[in-house]
């Protein structure tokens, strides 16, 4: 919270949403990482070095790593309801689900950081891709590539 400023925390935390996305500030080799994961499929977005200036504008960066991985998946940039058009909410977490999620998702970021040999030599290309690919229990043992594939909206 020191990073982006714990006057930005909304109160009451919002009630949970699919169309959430959560970030989480990992630290590796020194470097701020954000990883970012959508709450309904589990799309995880990681990005290394990021810095300040970057997450004191979350809302654009957030939307900038998100465009970039749809593209790179070949999946239509409005898969996620126009993320840049909705106002950013900084609050704790609304999902627990979700936070359990991230924590593996996180650890399975420093297992491929550290079979690369650090952060610097990792792909990281490579490993967005490999995140989307994880299986989850909390999902129906289906990853999270092939629920924003075929179309995850419940509504």
């Amino acid at each position: 919270m020191a990073v982006i400023g714990a006057q930005r925390l909304t109160k009451p935390t919002p009630e949970a949403d699919p169309d959430d996305w959560y970030a989480n500030l990992l630290w590796f080799n020194r470097r701020k990482c954000l990883l970012l994961t959508h709450s309904a499929t589990l799309f995880t977005v990681f990005e290394a070095n990021v810095t300040t200036a970057e997450l004191r504008a979350t809302g654009s960066l957030a939307t900038r790593l998100i465009e970039r991985e749809l593209h790179d998946e070949q999946l239509p940039l409005e898969t996620f309801a126009d993320t840049g058009k909705h106002e950013l909410v900084l609050a704790t977490t609304a999902d627990r689900q979700v936070l359990g999620c991230m924590n593996d998702l996180a650890f399975t970021c420093r297992h491929i950081i550290d079979s690369s040999g650090g952060l610097g030599d990792t792909d990281c290309r490579h490993l967005n891709r490999r995140l989307r690919r994880v299986i989850s229990s909390a999902r129906d043992y289906r990853p999270p590539i092939e629920l924003v594939a075929n179309g995850w909206r419940a509504r």
